[in-house]
């Protein structure tokens, strides 16, 4: 909602004020000098990038516009899980966990939690390690840093959609000067043509810098921005399971385990100490039925 408001808010203060100058907006509508930067830029796009990360772009963009991103409800699923994942670890024996973290799709855990179960990579990253947990040999430090090392490899290639979309948005001042060049070359094959005529043309000329500028930074740059937030809550989530899960390896009750993950959320979106208790007390009760 805030991309799509503040999109009119750039279209109405800029169109607005042009014509309240006196701008005639016929002259901004120039197809070829939007079809030559767009173009040139969507190219140069593919030039740079594989096409994996071509379509991870899509899907971040669709992301950063939807606001994608993990919401107060979600924390609270995660460590709800956790807390029961743990509840378990300390109560069954490991062939009984082996069967939730080997198939998680058919736990009863895990069906608990669908919106956790939806998102398949951290569905794994939890299973992996609470496999870990299971064999019982590996100490708390060298799962933190193995833990670490995967959320960082995550980091990098969710952000790389990040860094193409920021490399267009920087090639984009330049293309429109491309354009503008273009027109330019256009308009001085017209000098024998009357100065209206003339005129016209340098006008359409120009806003090919006009639209590059733009293009760069009222809408893909704040669009790269928007991508690198909503992926970087995206990833944060991870930190929650990390510090849960290595609380617990170091001896903590799940109770407090998962208080450890709650200190790892923004301040702003944490959940209260009663709601989360709340969740925990839920979790216990559903498992219960």
């Amino acid at each position: 909602m805030n991309v799509i408001i503040g999109l009119v808010t750039i279209g109405v203060c800029l169109l607005g004020s042009f014509a309240m100058m006196g701008g005639h907006m016929a002259v901004l509508w120039q197809p070829f000098e939007y079809v030559i930067i767009l173009g040139s830029a969507i190219g140069t796009f593919f030039v740079a990038n594989p096409m994996k990360i071509v379509k991870d772009s899509i899907k971040a963009m669709g992301e950063a516009v939807k606001e994608s991103m993990p919401k107060h409800n979600d924390y609270l699923d995660i460590l709800s899980l956790l807390f029961v994942l743990m509840r378990e670890m300390r109560s069954k024996t490991k062939s009984e966990m082996e069967a939730h973290v080997d198939q998680p799709e058919e736990s009863e855990i895990f069906k608990a939690y669908p919106g956790v179960l939806k998102n398949t990579e951290l569905t794994t990253f939890i299973c992996d390690y609470c496999r870990l947990v299971l064999i019982g040999t590996a100490r708390s430090h060298e799962i933190e840093s193995l833990m670490e090392e995967e959320i960082q490899t995550i980091m990098r290639d969710k952000l790389k959609a990040y860094s193409a979309i920021t490399a267009m948005s920087d090639a984009l001042p330049a293309l429109g000067i491309v354009a503008a060049v273009l027109g330019v070359i256009k308009a001085m094959g017209a000098l024998d043509q009357p100065p209206e005529v003339l005129g016209h043309l340098i006008g359409a000329a120009l806003v090919g810098t006009f639209a590059g500028i733009l293009f760069s930074y009222g809408l893909f740059g704040p669009l790269a921005t928007k991508i690198k937030v909503v992926r970087e809550k995206k990833v944060r989530i991870y930190f929650i399971v990390k510090q849960t899960i290595i609380a617990y390896l170091n001896g903590s009750m799940p109770q407090v385990a998962v208080e450890h993950g709650r200190k790892a959320v923004s301040a702003y979106e944490r959940p209260t100490v009663g709601e989360l208790e709340q969740a925990t007390i839920d979790a216990t009760a559903k498992k219960a039925a």
